[in-house]
């Protein structure tokens, strides 16, 4: 078995907005700068300061680093540490699983319960068992400490060594009351940064062309999210192809398509409104049953 020091690395792409991520969480984890002047937990430093923890090892691999517990008030705390997996919740936000099976159970600490006297920083060790059979890839997790009914956390960037692949999907693309539902799904062993790209087009052709964007969260691995896209001024009337794009880092990258028909029912009457639904779904089938141009182009 071999044992494995901390990694000096204090960068590492997406990893960094992640650690952000995850100690402004606003669940389990609370974030440690909003708790001064109580106690705060943090990377053990050892040089430049840490905004997480990143460690890198093979399977069968312990890894060791610390965390520091900083009590600037004037009494003792007693301090509970356990740790956490990461994960994304439905909508893409961050949080923390309940129960840990993945990084957080490959964590032990010294001692799960530290007394730090006043004005006091107390440094506490723990490690990281990589099982034998670990999968490679990234495997995001925390350090969450508790107190006096409040919780802090350190975000834990591990990452198993051997073969990445960076891949997603997209799916049950979905274009109703003013607004673009979708999945998008990772299938990698990477976290992936997101980027979309959105077309429709209508009967006299585009109704909406928005180019490639970054989107605000990081999809770890194995994880689906459902996502919206607002779309505000869609058409009255018309009969639309909507094209959902995304793509990440590591060629990994996706397109699902959905029709969506748009009719004033409302402000139609009855008879004319059949014609009318009739009239678009009959020049849809037409217009869709012959070939269409490429226009996606790239979006990279």
């Amino acid at each position: 078995m071999t044992v494995t020091r901390r990694s000096s690395r204090t960068s590492y792409g997406a990893w960094a907005l992640l650690g952000a991520a995850l100690l402004t969480w606003g669940g389990t984890a609370a974030p440690a700068q909003a708790a001064a002047p109580g106690w705060t937990i943090t990377p053990s430093a050892g040089g430049a300061a840490r905004p997480y923890i990143y460690a890198e090892g093979a399977p069968g691999t312990v890894l060791e680093d610390k965390v520091a517990v900083t009590n600037p008030t004037t009494r003792p705390l007693k301090i509970t540490l356990r740790a956490a997996d990461a994960d994304n919740k439905k909508d893409g936000t961050l949080g923390l699983r309940t129960r840990a099976k993945d990084t957080g159970a490959w964590i032990t600490f010294a001692d799960t319960s530290v007394r730090v006297p006043a004005r006091t920083r107390a440094e506490i060790p723990f490690t990281v068992s990589v099982p034998a059979g670990a999968v490679p890839g990234d495997h995001p997790g925390a350090v969450v400490a508790s107190e006096g009914g409040r919780d802090a956390g350190v975000s834990v960037h591990l990452r198993v060594s051997g073969p990445t692949l960076s891949a997603l999907t997209v799916e049950r693309v979905r274009a109703a009351d003013g607004a673009i539902t979708y999945d998008v799904v990772n299938r990698g062993n990477t976290t992936l940064s997101p980027r979309l790209a959105v077309r429709a087009d209508g009967l006299f052709g585009a109704v909406l062309d928005r180019a490639p964007r970054t989107l605000p969260l990081e999809l770890l691995p194995g994880r689906r999210v459902t996502l919206t896209e607002p779309w505000k001024n869609a058409p009255a009337l018309d009969d639309v192809d909507v094209k959902v794009t995304v793509t990440a880092g590591g060629g990994a990258g996706d397109s699902a398509t959905t029709t969506a028909r748009f009719v004033p029912w409302g402000a139609l009457g009855g008879g004319l409104a059949v014609l009318a639904g009739g009239g678009l779904a009959a020049y849809g089938y037409a217009r869709r049953r012959r070939p269409a141009p490429d226009t996606q182009g790239s979006t990279s």
